[in-house]
């Protein structure tokens, strides 16, 4: 891999998301701190990782990886090389697989140290507010309790590149990251928890003006 041609594409990228976005993160429940973590937002375009990403500041963006389906972000060697080498990204399959647990590569990077970026509804949404989350988010927090669950809001972004387009529209967009969610207890039901994260995504949402 050439570290050095990933990093320079690194800085290009974030400065043209910047650009085209503000990617201005707002820390209105917590601090950035070097510690492992696993964000969940709200998902409305196939940009929202690449702002939080931009939002982070630097020395956390080296070991925060986002997780992007491989069935989009694969098929064509430019966004593979970028997503790969300088996203570092966690692909998953949106194809159910018996043969693997659809877990399996987000565990794995967790049990290397890194932070995620994830999107517990699964997939993208213009209904305004999240869809119900599955049970991922879930699941790792129970396997690794280590890692801090930070939520965060996406505002806007589904605006510069809505669903279908391929050219984005310059709007200024915001991540809001909220307190740390406490983990899910022994005896918390699956349902209750996932209700209270989806929740804590939503306490971050603007209010309308």
């Amino acid at each position: 891999m050439n570290t050095g041609l990933a990093a320079l594409a690194g800085w290009l990228l974030s400065f043209i998301a910047r650009l085209v976005t503000g990617a201005q993160g707002h820390w209105l429940g917590c601090v950035p701190k070097d510690e492992q973590r696993i964000y969940f937002a709200n998902h409305q375009s196939h940009l929202d990782w690449v702002l939080i990403w931009c939002a982070l500041p630097r020395e956390l963006r080296r070991r925060t990886r986002p997780i992007a389906a491989r069935d989009y972000w694969t098929t064509q060697p430019l966004k593979h090389w970028i997503t790969r080498e300088v996203f570092r990204a966690v692909y998953v399959s949106r194809s159910r697989s018996e043969d693997q647990d659809p877990l399996e590569p987000l565990a794995e990077a967790l049990s290397a140290g890194d932070s995620l970026v994830i999107f517990p509804e699964g997939t993208r949404s213009n209904l305004g507010e999240p869809q119900a989350f599955k049970t991922g988010l879930y699941h790792l927090a129970r396997q690794f309790p280590q890692a801090v669950l930070i939520p965060a809001w996406i505002d806007n972004v589904q605006r510069v590149m809505p669903k279908g387009e391929v050219v984005p529209v310059p709007i200024l967009c915001t991540v809001s990251f909220g307190a740390p969610l406490v983990p899910p207890a022994e005896d918390e039901d699956k349902r209750d928890f996932l209700a209270r994260a989806r929740a804590a995504v939503l306490a971050l949402r603007p209010a309308s003006p």
